[in-house]
């Protein structure tokens, strides 16, 4: 697949999971009536300029806090067959990962209802684990960008939303529905982090569907090492 098709897929992913194209396209559709089509245009084309306004953004924001790569770091991705150009897309990738998942973590531990769901999905230690994995696999980058561009960023936008709605002074019974399906698909989020990292150790699995609820309750047997990842180098 050529970058061009790359590029359409991540586009499509972010408007059909972003929370932000997902309401512009039902205020367009069913408040202003444009008509589905219509509305489904103008949210494509809204997603694929926000797409690239965040992905702008949060790179030059990696690249002004990421430190100079270390020799033995340097020398360990060009073991690994990655040039310079690919060197420096890894570890602007994983440093933008980094700061979602510290972020998705405060999030998840900053109210009683999203703790809850955190503890069920195990959620913030996958996370971490799986950023582990990719991090000692940097070849294997493609292989989760579901993960990466899709569910990770969908999530810490999702919960970035539901603390700011659960801020409201005065909430009414349409409120507490939104907090509701917020909630709901907060945890089906989860899940599906849960679902990316069986994915990448498919390997090490044989029933993927039995595997994810043992990865969320049982992971920490396998990792001791990975509750922070601030200075992990990259």
């Amino acid at each position: 697949m050529n970058d061009f098709s790359k590029n359409i897929i991540s586009v499509l992913r972010y408007t059909f999971t972003s929370v932000s194209t997902i309401l512009i396209f039902l205020l367009l559709a069913f408040i202003f009536n444009f008509g589905l089509w219509s509305s489904l245009i103008i949210s494509i084309a809204l997603g694929s300029i926000l797409f690239y306004m965040q992905n702008d953004n949060a790179s030059i924001k990696s690249r002004s806090k990421l430190k100079k790569v270390s020799n033995e770091k340097e020398s360990f991705y060009k073991a690994n067959g990655l040039n310079k150009e690919e060197i420096s897309f890894f570890r602007e990738t994983m440093f933008i990962a980094k700061t979602q998942i510290l972020t998705l973590e405060k999030n998840m531990h900053s109210l009683s209802k999203l703790s809850a769901i955190e503890k069920r999905n195990n959620t913030v230690h996958l996370a971490k684990a799986l950023f582990k994995e990719i991090t000692e696999n940097p070849r294997r980058l493609n292989e989760v960008n579901k993960f990466l561009y899709v569910h990770l960023s969908s999530l810490v936008d999702l919960t970035n939303k539901y603390i700011e709605i659960d801020q409201h002074e005065v909430k009414n019974k349409a409120t507490y529905d939104v907090l509701n399906e917020s909630a709901a698909t907060i945890d089906e989020m989860c899940h599906l982090i849960a679902v990316d990292y069986v994915a990448f150790k498919s390997e090490d699995f044989d029933d993927m569907s039995i595997e994810v609820e043992l990865a969320k309750k049982a992971i920490e047997r396998d990792y001791t090492d990975i509750e922070k990842i601030e200075n992990q180098e990259l």
